[in-house]
């Protein structure tokens, strides 16, 4: 004994209904899937951002202890070097030590030099000077250090810059 086809039993324009229903439902079926994994991979980039730059804030008030660490030792003149060895290698040996934490934690340092090429994407100019025998846009003196936080900065160098020499 054959059994009735479908389209027989309800009809050709309930059939298509059906049909059109079962498309709408396969239709959201899919954008809710596509949604939830849209979903899945962006609270995945948001779980790795917090995690490599969730320590924005703490790095940045870092930053004013490496540099003052940095001025302290510059400022021991020379003929004091001898007489305070034991509190200048200490001094070292914290600024050694803030240096590795930080570059533990994706922190690398913009040293620029003196005669590089102004970078806006690195750099930030203090001041803007003419200087003879150098070209506009060299960096004539470098007052600290930029930082980037892996691969964002955290700080630009602050530099002067030379302008067109007169």
């Amino acid at each position: 004994m054959d059994l009735p086809d479908l389209e027989e039993i309800i009809g050709d324009t309930d059939f298509e209904l059906l049909r059109t229903e079962r498309d709408e439902y396969r239709d959201k079926f899919m954008r809710a899937l596509a949604d939830a994994e849209n979903s899945r991979k962006r609270a995945e980039r948001d779980r790795r951002e917090a995690e490599q730059y969730g320590s924005t804030r703490l790095a940045r008030d870092l930053l004013p202890v490496y540099d003052n660490l940095n001025r302290a030792l510059a400022a021991i003149p020379e003929e004091s070097r001898l007489a305070s060895a034991a509190l200048i290698e200490g001094v070292e040996l914290t600024l050694r030590e803030l240096t590795n934490v930080m570059q533990k934690h994706g922190m690398k340092p913009i040293t620029p030099a003196v005669g590089e090429v102004f970078d806006p994407q690195a750099h930030e100019a203090m001041f803007e000077a003419p200087v003879p025998g150098t070209k506009a846009g060299q960096i004539i003196q470098v007052m600290t250090e930029g930082f980037m936080l892996h691969d964002r900065l955290l700080r630009p160098a602050q530099v002067g810059v030379s302008s067109t020499p007169g």
